[in-house]
Order: structure tokens, then sequence, then C-alpha cells
């Protein structure tokens, strides 16, 4: 149970939160910094349209803030056929249209086998990847031409979980670096229909796991002033 201590913050703690929907990364580090008055940092980006875990570190816990972002990471969700959209994901409006007829439970679960073990991905344009020292989603909002590298990643496990067409659950265990929303751009093209993620849970961080951690509205209740009769 978290406590009203600031101390423990400051002199260094691993806050384990269960990041809202819609929030920034940073929109969680800067409340608790507001709460805490601490040294903080996070050890891996979540996009505002996903949740789950989030592992912030403060004071001298930060430290291992690059060791924590460098495990094999987890993630639930869903990826919607018959689409594309240019950010990968729900930020942007679903275009190429295509028909899913004919795409069946056995299709969706080969396809799955052609992202297994060491892979090169490229990671969608509109990211925090930084380029001439500025992140590409602002270059790419403003209509600039970005090149971005393929990258190498591994996918340990990627299975589809639930069908519910246009609508697929997955499961996707995979190593650091890797874009969820790549992997649902590439999947529905393998498929030959188009897809975009349409939602996104992380589950786990190495060791660390969802269930172990704290809602934001628990947290800030937890760590807020209490009022007094005057207030």
């Amino acid at each position: 149970m978290q406590t009203t201590d600031k101390t423990k913050y400051q002199e260094g703690a691993v806050i384990l939160v269960n990041k809202p929907l819609t929030w920034t990364s940073f929109d969680v580090v800067r409340k608790i910094r507001n709460l805490t008055k601490a040294k903080i940092g996070h050890a891996g980006t979540l996009d505002p349209l996903a949740t789950g875990l989030l592992i912030c570190c403060t004071g001298k816990m930060t430290k291992k803030i690059n060791e924590y972002q460098a495990q094999e990471k987890e993630y639930t969700g869903t990826f919607t056929l018959g689409a594309t959209t240019p950010t990968f994901d729900k930020e942007s409006e679903p275009e190429n249209f295509k028909e899913i007829t004919g795409i069946d439970e056995a299709a969706l679960k080969a396809a799955t086998e052609g992202f297994l073990g060491e892979i090169m991905q490229l990671p969608p344009i509109h990211s925090a990847i930084k380029q001439n020292g500025k992140p590409i989603y602002l270059l790419a909002r403003k209509g600039v031409d970005v090149k971005v590298e393929p990258r190498k990643i591994t996918i340990s496990e990627f299975e589809i979980t639930k069908i519910e067409l246009p609508v697929v659950h997955f499961r996707v265990v995979c190593s650091t670096g890797t874009y969820i929303r790549s992997l649902a751009n590439d999947y529905g093209a393998a498929l030959g229909c188009g897809a975009y993620l349409s939602s996104l849970c992380r589950t786990r961080i190495g060791a660390f796991r969802l269930e172990e951690a704290i809602d934001m509205d628990a947290f800030i209740s937890a760590n807020s002033a209490p009022k007094t009769d005057n207030q």
C-alpha cells in the first residue's frame, strides 16, 4: 500500500503504475513528481491510447531505468482488420478499406508465424524516434518526408486469443524496441486486408506484472495532503 511519506520516493523507489487511457507517459511522471517532489523517470513509453504497466523510478532507483527498459515485454490488445491508418492505430482515421471475406481462423493464426523469432521491423513514422534532434512524429504531422530504418527485434510469442471479426484479440511477448502498432500494420499486410491497432495493454515488463500496479487515482489519493477542517 502506498503512503503519504514522500521521503521514500525522494530517496528511491520503483512505482508500478497502471497507466490510464489518454494519459501520456509523461503525464504520469509529472503527476508523481508533483505529488512526491522526487526525481523521477519511466522505463518505456506507452502511447496515449495504450494502457497498462508503466515502471516509474524515483531518486537513486532512476539508475535502474535502462535495465528495466531492456527487459522483455508482454502486451494484449486488438487489431481491427479491413483498413489501415496513417499512425497504425486509432489516433488517425481508417483508410484503404478492404473486404475481409475469406479470412478465417486458420489464416489468422497462420499469419502470426511469419513474425516469430528475430525479424526486422520498420517503426511507424508517427513515433518518438528522433531525427535531427526532433521527434519524427512532429515532422510527419507537418508533412515532412520522414525516413526510418528497419530495426532488429524479437517476437517470442504471438497468439490470436479471440476472434470477433473485424476485430481480433492478441497476446504478444517481444523484445524492447518492438512497436505493436507496426506489428498490427504488418500483420494486416500479411493477411492482404490491412489492419490497425485498436487497443493495447502492456501486461508485463520482465518480472513486473500489471497485477502488481497501482491505479493513478489510488496513488493520487494516497499521496495527496490530507484536508484539514479549515479547507
